[in-house]
């Protein structure tokens, strides 16, 4: 018995002596103050200012901007071409070989020409032909005594055709390019729209921490208030003989576990806040963020369900949307390659009139009336010995194709797995958000119930910590709850493409 007795007052003098020392070193510092700026932000300013400056959209925006200049590229396969050549030619033989020749046995013949060429070509998009009119202008002068005219001036005009009548006939294959880099251009903005989804949500994920990290704080700081205040009635509870070195430094430790949450929260506001800003695009991360807060609970006629939520997302998810805008660009591949298994049978003709004169002036002016003619007619057969290559092609086409259609039912499959799961996670945290609020009301009612025993004596100061610790946790889950239910809310909105509408966001097709 005196040994223990011994070991009791040694034990109370240890603790009275560190409860001194800790007392001595310092108080327990204040609570960092919160990271604000000067006037609130909600979510809708956010939102607005990520879908206007967010780094992501801003890069997808080139892609949509490159589908486009790829539309203008096909189109411009049907726009006309036009073709300019001159060109001159001055031949002198070495000397006269042939009566023929007209020239005098002292000098050879000389010919001196000019011909000048314009030219004017259109693809026909309904057969995929081509059609050309070209026109020549020719001057030629010789030292010859043979020409009637020296020099001789000529001119003429021809219309020609070439049209493939087996493979790569028809509008189908000659709009093809078109047709694809029109369903590029719906797909590059469907991405688009993808990603402004994706923004808003990441937006709505940012600030919700934010709000998190902010609440949590001032539960902290509301905690280490607490300690600070059990602290200082041991402290003189123990000045007045009432209270005992080991309430004291129970309460001292208690402070400067509270203490230390608060650093460590008030290190995460600044992180969420960060990370918001570094969302909603460029910044200055030196300016503080205004007060934020969560929005208001849905209402019970609000609460999802699977059927509205998966229409929702059939209708207007443009991921869906994309698949199948790549099955109808297959389609048009599959189409082409089957006409293309044809072999090439191409129909070429021309039609020409000529006319011959002393001047330019006078061989343009005799070209309608009195001029010479000339026609052809050709066809060009050829094919590859058992066609295996295009065959090849149309067959790699077809499985393109069909490898796209399990590709969109499995997209399909999982867009309604992911409703699925994103209607029960905002269901059920619903229902924690209800039982967390229902825990906090109780724990603090537990936590004034032990502080009232504790001011009358009945309790210790190390129960009153282990309320107020308690009080603390579901505080913190009171609020996890909140801001898992909000996340829920804006991942099931993702997935059913109305976050747009939500947040009044109008995209302008590219």
């Amino acid at each position: 018995m005196l040994r223990s007795s011994a070991r009791t007052s040694f034990q109370s003098i240890v603790l009275g002596l560190l409860a001194i020392g800790l007392v001595a070193r310092a108080q327990p510092a204040a609570a960092p103050n919160l990271p604000t700026g000067t006037a609130p932000l909600t979510l809708q300013e956010c939102i607005a200012r990520a879908v206007k400056k967010n780094f992501n959209l801003a890069i997808s925006g080139y892609s949509v901007a490159t589908a486009r200049e790829s539309l203008v590229i096909a189109n411009a396969n049907f726009d006309p071409t036009l073709g300019a050549s001159s060109s001159r030619v001055l031949t002198q033989a070495a000397a006269t070989t042939s009566k023929l020749d007209g020239t005098s046995t002292s000098s050879g013949q000389r010919t001196d020409s000019t011909t000048t060429q314009l030219s004017v070509s259109q693809a026909i998009p309904q057969t995929n032909g081509t059609v050309t009119l070209t026109t020549n202008l020719s001057r030629q002068a010789s030292n010859s005594a043979n020409f009637l005219f020296n020099p001789i001036f000529g001119d003429t005009a021809s219309l020609s055709v070439s049209q493939p009548l087996l493979k790569n006939f028809g509008s189908t294959v000659a709009r093809a390019p078109i047709n694809t880099a029109k369903l590029g251009v719906d797909i590059a903005n469907l991405n688009y729209r993808t990603s402004v989804l994706s923004t808003i949500q990441q937006t709505e994920s940012a600030y919700y921490s934010l709000v998190y990290a902010r609440e949590n704080l001032r539960v902290l700081q509301h905690s280490l208030e607490l300690a600070q205040t059990l602290y200082d009635e041991n402290l003189a509870k123990k000045n007045v003989g009432t209270g005992t070195d080991l309430d004291v430094f129970t309460a001292q430790v208690g402070v400067q576990t509270a203490r230390n949450s608060v650093v460590q929260a008030a290190n995460t506001v600044q992180n969420a806040q960060d990370t918001l800003l570094n969302v909603i695009g460029p910044t200055d991360f030196t300016t503080g963020i205004g007060d934020v807060s969560f929005a208001n609970l849905p209402q019970e006629q609000n609460i999802p369900s699977f059927d509205a939520s998966y229409t929702l997302a059939l209708n207007n998810s443009p991921g869906y949307a994309s698949q199948q805008a790549t099955i109808k660009q297959l389609e048009i591949s599959a189409a082409t390659a089957k006409q293309n298994r044809l072999p090439t049978l191409n129909l070429t003709g021309a039609l020409g009139y000529n006319a011959t004169d002393a001047s330019y002036s006078d061989v343009i002016a005799s070209l309608p009336n009195h001029h010479g003619n000339n026609w052809s007619l050709g066809l060009v057969y050829s094919m590859p010995w058992g066609m295996h290559a295009d065959r090849a092609r149309y067959r790699t086409a077809l499985d393109n194709l069909e490898q796209q259609k399990v590709t969109l039912a499995q997209f399909e499959q999982n867009l309604l797995v992911s409703v699925r799961s994103a209607v029960r996670a905002v269901q059920a945290n619903l229902t924690s958000v209800e039982i967390s609020a229902q825990s906090t009301q109780l724990s603090m009612k537990n936590y004034d119930l032990t502080k009232a025993q504790f001011d009358a004596g009945l309790a210790t100061s190390r129960q009153v910590l282990q309320a107020q610790q308690d009080l603390e946790a579901v505080r913190v889950q009171e609020l996890q709850a909140r801001i898992n239910l909000f996340n829920a809310i804006s991942n099931l909105h993702q997935l059913e493409g109305t976050s747009l509408a939500k947040y009044n966001v109008v995209l302008d097709q590219k």
